[in-house]
């Protein structure tokens, strides 16, 4: 994959079962926490009517959508149980707190 990792704060921007949304030329991105410390990215928007994942309830490694109460996988994006659809992942590196996601380098390069 080419891009380019784009520094987004620290991991204690983001509170322990949280999120933040970060603004993209890819679109809006979810960075959210685990209670273990774990950080994952996705597409900001539920792929069942776009209803923003970082305000929703974060459980385990996955997050349930503050609109119809889907739940989505923060590991694959995949909705989980009975409901079909699936989010964009997005790599995201923690290294000594500091956090940083890789952005398509095509999409960068139009900014």
């Amino acid at each position: 994959m080419n891009g380019n990792w784009i520094a987004i704060g620290t991991i204690d921007d983001i509170p322990l079962r949280g999120a933040r949304c970060v603004k993209t030329p890819q679109g809006k991105i979810g960075v959210f926490r685990t209670a273990e410390n774990e950080v994952f990215a996705i597409e900001d928007h539920c792929p069942h009517k776009g209803g923003p994942l970082t305000q929703g309830i974060v459980h385990g490694k996955a997050v349930t959508c503050p609109l119809h109460n889907w739940v989505i996988s923060l590991e694959t994006g995949q909705a989980l149980g009975a409901d079909e659809g699936e989010v964009k992942t997005i790599p995201v590196r923690n290294i000594d707190g500091h956090l940083s996601i890789m952005l398509d380098s095509m999409l960068v390069a139009a900014e």
